[in-house]
């Protein structure tokens, strides 16, 4: 019998074979990338990195193998060492189309070896004493290998697109390598007599009848109704072979006259979804009593999928099933929260629609509440960010509005400039730091009516002396504001020079400037273009030209990683208007408090929408770990959604799977 393989000694082996699997990726690839003149655009790029392919590969994959020996998750790991939310690690559409491309090969990988990545993961699994094997506890998984090739395919400049070919391109080989792999390492067990351990352990204690039932009824391509359930069922008991096969009593058992009846077996199979927890199912169960007895007074219960007795049970399992165990501290807040709203419906003395309607909104605030509370930390930075977009806008609008707010105005050329440039990127920032209407930015816009007010000529003594008092605070928010866009001291000074000779001359009884110095608007616009040279001049005049243009992409530098592109693969691309329709109809469902499973960083991960920007361009997701945040892009979600990386874990609801189920139980009975 062999030594019995160890956590350790399946990481060594794995690292052993870096450099054979590296050269394998290496020709494999370019044997691919040569047998279809399709790929011929990605062979400039991949000639670039070919050279120094096989040692960035075994550079990012064995500190991923060598942390994991050590108990550590590596892309966790990965992930810190990159920074946090504080960093404001965006996922923009190049985050997303790279997320693709990992998930891309982590699937081919998967696909190729499914049977051995079952025994490794379960092996995994035993040595650590956990119920059941996930795939991002496998110290082996896939999106290890993965990883390694986006960054060894990353080591030169390249357009994203090419590099998500590239990607799918090595798919391929490297799920033929890691097969290899895999292989040797489950032939190890076998050697050492552990299939056994290896079949039976990480067995789900669900019940397994169950979880193939649902699975069948979410194949149906219409999602049935409770009318089309009653009608079905109907139909089922009054052919007369049903009904000669069971007692009168029996087959009323389906009646959609028996309302009751048909209730318990529907709440039945609520009970018995699959993907709820044991806590949540008995909370479910505590609820079923109010449940009953609304049905005996409100019809519409079992005919409206819509019911709010239906929307609360729905809303309860959709957050519940957020959570894999039962012991998470927030899963068991939640329930601790349940309680009372439960225990409220059921001691009621008459059920009605419009308690359950009431549950149903105190609940939804509450998750929203709880959600907002968990964005806390981030959401300001991420607003900042969308506002940042807007930069460019708002600097034209100002520059324009100060020019002719200040067009008669007695001030000097360099402090004429100032205002037109610098004071406005002031402005600028403060919107995008604080909020367009923020005190912040609404202070740097007083200044320049504060500005203007101190260089009218007072009308007496009392005049200079007020003027005189003010002067202190214009000068110091001056400073500030220069300090805000950190402006170097030698482009303030002059303005602060020329500013304290005017205040000096209106101190002294004197008018701001001197008749000979004061320069209209239009005067001063000309002098200022005689002065640039000729190149200066059309650079200008093509600058102004440009900024008429409302079209943002037609004047701005286009990057085909940035243009804005409607995902429609997982649509009908034949009917792009349907597409777009599911697509906008997919995105207005997004709301704060959902929670989903989604594909970022190369793992899969549940998380919850915690904020969305107010033109619902940025999203903040957080996971049960309030320290696991992501922010994406409005482009970056339509990307994971068009290759299957995003779903709501309410995209079906509790009702709509049981209803389904039932359905699939009478089909299947003839």
């Amino acid at each position: 019998m062999s030594t019995p393989p160890t956590l350790i000694s399946l990481l060594e082996e794995a690292m052993s074979e870096a450099p054979a699997l590296a050269r394998h990726l290496l020709n494999a690839t370019q044997a691919a990338l040569d047998s279809r003149t399709q790929y011929f655009p990605l062979l400039e790029g991949w000639r670039r990195m070919r050279a120094r392919f096989t040692h960035d590969f075994e550079a990012a994959l064995l500190p991923l193998l060598q942390s994991a020996s050590q108990g550590q998750d590596p892309l966790q790991q990965q992930k810190r060492a990159g920074g946090g939310l504080d960093a404001l690690c965006l996922v923009d559409e190049r985050q997303a189309l790279q997320d693709v491309a990992v998930a891309h090969v982590i699937q081919v990988v998967e696909d190729q070896s499914r049977p051995e990545l079952h025994q490794l993961g379960n092996f995994f699994a035993a040595l650590r004493g956990t119920a059941r094997a996930r795939k991002n506890e496998n110290p082996l998984r896939p999106a290890l290998f993965a990883q390694a090739l986006l960054v060894a395919l990353s080591s030169v400049e390249m357009d994203p697109q090419r590099r998500y070919e590239l990607m799918q391109v090595a798919a391929t080989p490297m799920a033929q390598g890691l097969h290899r792999i895999y292989s040797q390492l489950c032939a190890r067990l076998r050697a050492a007599e552990l299939s056994q351990l290896v079949a039976s352990h990480a067995a789900r204690d669900q019940d397994a009848d169950a979880a193939h039932r649902f699975a069948l009824a979410n194949r149906q391509s219409e999602p049935a109704t409770l009318d089309g359930l009653a009608r079905r069922v109907h139909e089922h008991n009054t052919r007369p072979a049903n009904i000669s096969a069971r007692t009168t009593a029996q087959a009323q058992v389906f009646s959609p006259k028996a309302g009751p009846d048909m209730l318990s077996r529907l709440y039945d199979q609520i009970l018995a979804d699959p993907r709820l927890l044991a806590p949540l199912k008995a909370l479910l169960a505590r609820l079923q009593v109010a449940v009953v007895r609304l049905s005996r007074s409100d019809s519409s219960l079992l005919h409206r999928q819509d019911h709010p007795t239906w929307a609360l049970l729905n809303r309860v399992a959709a957050h519940g099933m957020a959570f894999e165990r039962a012991d998470d501290e927030q899963f068991q807040s939640f329930l601790r929260s349940m309680d009372a709203e439960v225990q409220a419906l059921v001691d009621a003395p008459l059920p009605t629609a419009y308690l359950f309607e009431q549950s149903l909104a105190r609940v939804d605030a509450m998750l929203n509440k709880q959600a907002q509370q968990r964005s806390e930390r981030s959401a300001a930075a991420l607003a900042s960010l969308e506002r940042e977009q807007m930069r460019k806008q708002w600097l034209d609008l100002l520059r324009e509005q100060i020019r002719a707010q200040t067009a008669d105005a007695p001030l000097g050329r360099k402090l004429r400039h100032f205002l037109q440039t610098a004071w406005v990127e002031v402005i600028v920032q403060a919107m995008i730091l604080h909020g367009r209407e923020s005190a912040a930015a609404m202070l740097r816009i007083e200044w320049v009516d504060e500005l203007l007010e101190s260089l009218q000529t007072p009308k007496d003594e009392a005049a200079r002396h007020a003027l005189r008092h003010r002067l202190p605070g214009l000068i110091e928010a001056l400073r500030s504001g220069c300090d805000a866009i950190a402006l170097p001291e030698e482009k303030r000074e002059p303005v602060l020079h020329e500013l304290m000779l005017q205040h000096g001359r209106l101190l002294r009884g004197l008018s701001a400037l001197d008749e000979g110095d004061t320069v209209p608007q239009a005067l001063a616009d000309a002098k200022e273009r005689r002065e640039l040279s000729q190149e200066e001049l059309l650079q200008r005049l093509l600058n102004e030209r440009e900024s008429q243009l409302p079209e943002h992409w037609a004047h701005t530098r286009v990057d085909r990683g940035e243009l804005p592109t409607v995902p429609v693969q997982q649509f009908d691309q034949d009917d792009q208007r349907a597409a777009l329709a599911a697509i906008k109809h997919w995105m207005d469902a997004v709301h704060i408090g959902a929670w989903y499973h989604l594909f970022v960083q190369s793992q899969w991960l549940t998380a919850q929408v915690a904020w969305i920007s107010e033109n619902q361009q940025y999203y903040l997701f957080v996971g049960q770990d309030a320290d696991e945040r992501h922010s994406l892009t409005h482009a970056a979600l339509e990307r994971l959604l068009a290759n299957g990386l995003i779903t709501a874990l309410d995209e079906t609801s509790l009702l709509q799977r049981a209803v389904d189920t039932l359905m699939q139980d009478l089909e299947s009975q003839g």
